[in-house]
């Protein structure tokens, strides 16, 4: 299985089968759950730190770690696994930007992780915006459509490709491809905006 390919069929109906009896109260799916979904897991917190500085002081399996047990905590109210991972990327998101505020990170060129706009790819490149500022942006971009802004947090955060977005969300992966380049050139004209 490739970085950006979703589980196999009779896989992913056992993830959301063992979502579905978590959801309902037994503890004990949780537990059947994780070796299911940790190899996936473990591949968005890799992706996520593609783009980190040499450092850095996290690293990918901290962050998954830290990602499940706020998600086992919560207990949230998933539907699906997309859902799931959606919110997996979420929180990775969260743990990413909480920690590069804590050692606080510069408002620009704080030489903490950086993120690419460019298609499909996360890189050090010197044009990269850093992962504060995709936060920022992200937050603006969700106050006027949310779903873009979820279109890009499992690009970047969740590390996920079309396909698997447009699985998440429901839509077709043409559609996917086209609110991510939207999504995309949005958040590039806000870090403009904001820089100048």
């Amino acid at each position: 299985m490739s970085d950006n390919q979703p589980e196999n069929t009779d896989e992913a109906l056992e993830i959301t089968q063992l979502l579905s009896r978590w959801r309902a109260g037994e503890t004990r799916a949780l537990d059947e759950l994780a070796p299911l979904v940790y190899e996936h897991l473990h591949r968005l917190a890799e992706s996520a730190f593609r783009r980190e500085g040499p450092d850095h002081t996290l690293q990918p399996t901290a962050v998954l770690n830290e990602a499940w047990l706020q998600l086992a905590g919560a207990r949230p109210d998933l539907d699906s696994r997309g859902h799931f991972y959606a919110l997996a990327a979420r929180m990775m998101r969260r743990i990413l930007v909480n920690h590069a505020q804590s050692r606080g990170a510069a408002k620009r060129g704080g030489g903490q992780l950086r993120i690419t706009m460019e298609e499909g790819k996360l890189s050090d490149a010197p044009d990269d915006t850093e992962v504060l500022d995709l936060h920022e942006a992200l937050e603006a971009m969700a106050d006027l459509d949310p779903d873009l802004e979820q279109v890009l947090e499992l690009h970047y955060f969740g590390g996920h490709g079309y396909r698997e977005i447009g699985d998440f969300l429901g839509v077709s992966e043409a559609t996917a491809k086209r609110r991510l380049r939207f999504a995309r050139a949005w958040v590039r004209r806000y870090l403009e905006n904001e820089s100048t």
